[in-house]
């Protein structure tokens, strides 16, 4: 072998090597992609008897949302009830606190307890406190670098469980979901915290869901909900492309989930049950159609994920106990778990051929095989103890990480 030629394999190892590395991270709210998929493999199909090993464990203050995961650093946020928010920065093979930063966010809230997932680059990290302020953290300083108050900035009430949306990213941009008169949708400069745009408002109650991304025929875009709307913002403009009002919900706590071939799914509790909208491009511009509804479908704040042509959701509100179930895009509900088991409101994510999923009736992680025919649960161990253990989880490098309200535990899946 030449030397260019050695040169030049060695280079496009390296390249493809970083490339899943970069693959394997969990940057934002709904991971890589913001679907709850995970481009993760050589994960277990069986579990030990005694279940996955623990890596580590961090002790914690309350908390509601996940960790983010870029570069072998995670980052995650507690609280202090009624004083200040605490952004962590751990090592993921240890749980060694790398850094932190904190800040003031003194108020009293329902559920004390932080709410944001952080959304991780190269650079920064970006939160948003449950009083509504975006802040930019620099990773190598460890310093705040710009802060924007939305509810100051658009008006607005604050929501009566506080800001509870995550910053979604999207090139050099930071985008926030203001939902108010003055503003629906909100994209930062990264570098600098100058507005990049501001949508039309969209209409509605403000809701808690994030900004969720899709493509749909060719055109990125942010999907949005409020209380009697969905709508899809052009990512690089702000434009509002097209807006569906068939679907109402008293409190909105999901965002509307991108499924494929136009189709979005938005579901709710609280008696709201769900809706497949399609959206399509005709010519130069957008329309949006009702495909159906049903109220056999209420996951009030789990996102869905899609496997194949099915969609596998924790169907559980307040009032209706669904549990883990599988549904087509027709709306066919193919299996129900009910009560048992129940689930609760626990997270779940889907990598390697399995969904993750946490059952906060025991504080279970439970590995479960996608199958429209049946409830296949493959794996099942406990790691997670008390109430409201209703966080996202997140995957990177074969370990999962997910919290209760006392801390952070990290678990390998993969089995090295």
């Amino acid at each position: 072998m030449s030397m260019r030629r050695g040169i030049g394999v060695v280079a496009a190892t390296m390249v493809m090597v970083a490339v899943m590395a970069e693959a394997a991270d969990w940057p934002q709210f709904g991971g890589p992609q913001g679907n709850l998929v995970s481009p993760e493999t050589g994960l277990m199909k069986q579990w030990p008897a005694d279940g996955p090993r623990e890596c580590w464990s961090v002790d914690l203050g309350p908390g509601f949302g996940g960790a983010a995961v870029h570069d072998g650093e995670v980052f995650i946020l507690d609280r202090e009830p009624a004083v200040r928010d605490i952004l962590r920065c751990l090592d993921l093979q240890t749980g060694r606190e790398l850094w932190r930063y904190q800040y003031a966010a003194e108020g009293k809230l329902s559920f004390p307890g932080s709410r944001s997932h952080p959304a991780v680059d190269k650079d920064a990290v970006y939160i948003l406190s449950p009083f509504g302020e975006l802040r930019c953290v620099s990773r190598a300083s460890h310093k705040p670098v710009w802060t924007r108050n939305i509810l100051k900035t658009f008006g607005g009430k604050q929501p009566h469980w506080a800001f509870s949306q995550s910053p979604a990213l999207y090139g050099d941009t930071v985008i926030v979901v203001p939902a108010t008169g003055k503003a629906g949708m909100v994209a930062y400069k990264k570098a600098t915290g100058e507005r990049a745009w501001k949508s039309e408002p969209f209409g509605g109650k403000m809701g808690y869901g994030s900004a969720m991304p899709a493509t749909i025929d060719g055109v990125d875009q942010f999907l949005a909900a409020t209380g009697n709307r969905v709508v899809g913002v052009e990512a690089a403009t702000g434009t509002i492309l097209w807006s569906n009002s068939d679907w109402t919900c008293k409190t909105p706590c999901s965002g509307p989930a991108y499924l494929k071939n136009g189709l979005v799914l938005m579901t709710g509790g609280y008696g709201a049950g769900s809706i497949m909208v399609r959206a399509k491009k005709q010519g130069a511009a957008f329309t949006s159609s009702t495909v159906f509804k049903t109220m056999e479908c209420n996951s009030q704040i789990r996102q869905p994920i899609l496997v194949g042509d099915h969609v596998y959701l924790n169907g559980n509100d307040k009032s209706k106990k669904y549990g883990l179930m599988c549904m087509t895009l027709d709306g066919t509900v193919k299996w129900q778990t009910g009560r048992d088991p129940g689930f609760d409101w626990g997270g779940l994510l889907y990598a390697d051929g399995m969904i993750y999923t946490v059952d906060g009736t025991k504080g279970d992680l439970v590995m479960v095989q996608p199958d429209p025919d049946a409830y296949r649960e493959i794996g099942r161990a406990n790691f997670l103890s008390g109430k409201q253990q209703w966080a996202t989880i997140a995957i990177s490098d074969g370990k999962i990480l997910l919290r209760d309200q006392t801390a952070l535990k990290c678990v390998d899946v993969r089995g090295r």
